[in-house]
């Protein structure tokens, strides 16, 4: 949830106006999607900065498979990281705006 909601700050940090929010935010969404795992097979390497591709493993294995929360915590830390990176990044894009 923070990985995704720290892209979506980032692009609103980066945009001007509400349209142009909207633009990237369907800009980023729509290949996220495609590229996640839901649509077509993992296998790019633009999947490995992908939130939704961590997300869709952990909900497939949780629902379908029956995993339990400790055997999908190797799809957890990426997330967390890349969470990390968006939340500064956006700190720092917001920041550098304001100045």
């Amino acid at each position: 949830m923070l990985a995704s909601i720290g892209i979506g700050r980032m692009i609103s940090s980066l945009s001007a106006t509400q349209q142009q929010g909207l633009l990237g935010a369907f800009l980023f969404l729509a290949p996220a999607v495609i590229l996640s795992g839901f649509a077509t097979s993992i296998g790019s390497m633009l999947e490995l900065i992908n939130p939704l591709r961590y997300f869709l493993v952990i909900v497939r294995g949780v629902f379908l498979e029956g995993t339990e929360i400790k055997q999908s915590l190797a799809q957890y830390w990426p997330m967390a990281i890349i969470a990390i990176f968006s939340l500064f990044a956006t700190a720092w894009l917001f920041r550098r705006r304001m100045y």
